[in-house]
């Protein structure tokens, strides 16, 4: 099947629950992505800062960018002039730095924190309890040019089904929380990205407003030098 074909395919399936379709284009060609954007979609994840700022150069101005990777401070200000959400933010320092680089593009960008969910030590996020503390802080108080919109998490690489609703119902269970203690009043914090292509049926059915799907729609990914440099965070 095309890369057309596909999408349509998952569009079809994820859109009729209300639920966004990100498409992950990482390590994809612009031939690649262009395909899917004529094809109608719209929304495009990538991991690395250096190939995402490539991408928004050279593809059309009207694609909204995830940066849905692990991102480093020293990193933001090469996505803060057009990046439309961040879903990885993992820590104070990282908000702070959005924060400043947004103030000086002169707009405020969407955030999403990442849940520390899985039964794997190789997996970013925050604990529960150091969301709250965030939360609480003085200095997230001072914060005018991020908005957070919602959680983000990963489930376990696993095949316990089992396991991974558990995973996906807790982070539901924890976002109704911080959503009434916190943004009661804020229709903007709406937001549970999780799910990917092997888990996005249960991620929907536990709550999930974004799912990232890649192979599905472009195929196996070719691995480029993006990959190789891990400092290209």
């Amino acid at each position: 099947m095309s890369i057309a074909d596909n999408l349509k395919k998952y569009k079809t399936e994820v859109e009729t629950d209300n639920v966004k379709l990100i498409a992950v284009s990482k390590t994809q060609s612009n031939e690649a992505i262009l395909e899917a954007y004529n094809a109608g979609q719209r929304i495009f994840g990538e991991n690395h800062v250096q190939e995402l700022a490539d991408k928004e150069a050279e593809l059309p101005k009207d694609i909204e960018w995830h940066m849905i990777g692990h991102l480093q401070s020293n990193k933001v200000k090469y996505i803060a002039p057009f990046i439309s959400l961040i879903h990885g933010v993992d820590s104070l320092k990282l908000l702070q730095e959005i924060d400043k680089q947004a103030k000086k593009n002169k707009r405020v960008i969407d955030c999403l924190l990442q849940v520390y969910i899985a039964d794997e030590d190789t997996k970013f996020g925050l604990a529960y309890d150091e969301i709250i503390e965030i939360l609480r802080s003085e200095e997230f108080s001072k914060l005018e040019n991020v908005s957070i919109t919602g959680l983000m998490a990963i489930a376990t690489n696993t095949k316990n089904e089992k396991q991974i609703t558990i995973e996906f119902n807790e982070l539901k269970v924890l976002f109704d929380g911080i959503k009434h203690s916190f943004f009661k009043d804020d229709a903007y914090f709406k937001e549970i990205s999780t799910g990917m292509s092997a888990d996005y049926k249960i991620a929907i059915e536990e709550g999930s407003t974004m799912v990232r799907i890649g192979s599905g729609i472009f195929g196996k990914r070719i691995i480029k030098h993006f990959k190789a440099n891990p400092s290209e965070n």
